[in-house]
């Protein structure tokens, strides 16, 4: 019973995940000009907060055609397959192989994430990035929801990992 209240957490998450990233893309691309960095503060976006404690954040819409920061853009097709290869991967790991029930909304998370990334090169061409954080000068590179639930996903396995061999998490 355990395990179904787990996987219907996930599962459950996953989707919210999902909706949210699918809709933040599409309202991105649709009412935002593309960034410009010619452009003043927020370049184009939407201003969010400018020098909180140093740091600034903005919505703006940024196209991505490689993986992160953009690196491997000129390989889009190849990208694509693989990415494909990796979220089957996992999902077959999940489903199947995962017997860890931890870990399993750090894995939807990443499917998840992945999954939405993907979908945006069948509907745009290109990922969708639109989360702009300027931390104490350094301009980080533009991100999106999905980006964040695989970021999240990753961050957790390793959490869990840690703790698990050390004894504190216990299986039921």
């Amino acid at each position: 019973m355990y395990m179904f209240k787990s996987r219907s957490l996930a599962v459950y998450l996953g989707l919210i995940i999902f909706a949210a990233d699918l809709v933040s893309k599409f309202l991105t691309q649709k009412y935002l000009p593309p960034m410009n960095h010619y452009l003043w503060y927020p370049y184009g976006g939407i201003g969010v907060f400018k020098n909180f404690l140093g740091i600034e954040f903005s919505i703006s819409y940024l196209t991505n055609k490689g993986a992160a920061w953009g690196v491997l853009a000129a390989y889009q097709n190849y990208l694509i397959v693989m990415r494909i290869f990796l979220v089957l991967g996992v999902c077959i790991y999940a489903f199947f192989f995962n017997k860890h029930r931890s870990w399993e909304i750090p894995l939807t998370f990443i499917v998840v994430g992945a999954a939405g990334n993907i979908l945006d090169f069948f509907i745009y061409g290109h990922v969708v990035d639109m989360l702009h954080f300027i931390l104490w000068g350094y301009d980080f590179p533009v991100f999106n929801l999905a980006d964040s639930a695989i970021f999240i996903g990753i961050t957790l396995l390793m959490l869990i990992s840690t703790f698990e061999k050390k004894g504190q998490i216990r299986e039921y």
